[in-house]
C-alpha cells in the first residue's frame, strides 16, 4: 500500500520505504515466496515487501533447505547465511596479520623449521659430520677428543634430533592452523557460490515464466485483433 508521500508499506514489518527499496511478493523467487507464505499465510501476491525482509526470508528458506539436505547447520553454514543476508564478504585472508602476530618463539620455530628443511642444512650437517670423524680418526689439529666409535658425536646428534623435532612440530602446527583457515574459507566460498547459483537459476526461471506469460497475452491479443479484422472484412457479418 502506497502512502501520501509516495512511500510503500511493507507487508511484513509495516514500515514505509521508498518504491526502490520494496518488491512485490509476485516478483520474488520461489524460495523467498515460500518462506513469506509460511510466515504470513495471508499475504497476497500484489503486496510489497522491503528488501531487508526479503533477505531475511531468503535466509530462512536457505536454512530450511540446508537443514533438509545436510542436517544440523554448522557455524560455517551460519556465517555463509549471514553473508548472504547482509551482502558482506564471506572469505577472510588467513595471511593477513598472521606474521605480525607471531611471538619471538614462533618466529624462531619457523626459522629453525625453514633452515632444517633446506639443502643448506643437509650439506652443512654432512660436512660437519665428515670433518668431526676425520679429526677424531686422524688426530689432526685438535687431537682425538671423541675417538671411535664417536660416542660424543652420537650424543650431539641425539640432542639435536630431540630439540629439532618439537621445534619443527610447533611450526607445522601453526601451518596446519593456516591451512585449516584456508579450507574453511574455501568451504564458505563454495557454499555461498552454490546457493547464489541456485538463487540465480530461480530468478532466471521467474523471468522466463513472465516472458512466456507476456508472449501468450500478446498472442491472444493478436488473435483477437485478427478475428475482429476478419469479421469487419466479411460483408455478410
Amino acid at each position: 500500500m502506497a502512502s501520501d508521500t509516495g512511500e510503500v508499506t511493507c507487508a511484513v514489518c509495516d514500515k514505509t520505504f521508498p518504491p526502490a527499496e520494496v518488491r512485490r511478493v509476485s516478483d520474488t523467487t520461489r524460495g523467498t515466496k515460500a518462506a513469506l507464505q509460511s510466515q504470513l499465510p495471508g499475504i497476497q501476491p500484489d503486496q510489497h515487501v522491503c528488501l531487508p525482509d526479503i533477505a531475511r526470508m531468503r535466509r530462512l528458506f536457505l536454512e530450511q533447505l540446508l537443514e533438509k539436505e545436510r542436517g544440523e547447520l554448522t557455524a560455517l553454514d551460519e556465517q555463509v547465511l549471514y553473508s548472504l543476508e547482509t551482502g558482506t564478504l564471506v572469505a577472510d585472508e588467513p595471511d593477513a596479520g598472521w606474521d605480525e602476530a607471531r611471538s619471538f618463539g614462533e618466529r624462531a620455530a619457523d626459522a629453525v623449521a625453514r633452515f632444517g628443511g633446506s639443502w643448506t642444512f643437509i650439506l652443512l650437517f654432512c660436512f660437519i659430520l665428515v670433518l668431526w670423524m676425520l679429526v677424531n680418526a686422524t688426530g689432526f689439529l685438535l687431537g682425538s677428543f671423541d675417538p671411535y666409535p664417536f660416542i660424543l658425536l652420537n650424543l650431539v646428534l641425539s640432542c639435536i634430533a630431540a630439540l629439532q623435532a618439537p621445534i619443527i612440530m610447533m611450526s607445522q602446527r601453526r601451518q596446519e592452523a593456516k591451512d585449516r583457515l584456508r579450507s574453511e574459507n574455501d568451504y564458505k566460498v563454495n557454499l555461498k557460490a552454490e546457493l547464489e547459483i541456485r538463487h540465480l537459476h530461480e530468478k532466471l526461471d521467474l523471468h522466463l515464466h513472465r516472458q512466456w506469460e507476456r508472449l501468450a497475452s500478446i498472442q491472444r491479443l493478436q488473435i483477437e485483433l485478427l478475428e475482429e479484422a476478419a469479421h469487419g472484412a466479411d460483408p455478410r457479418k
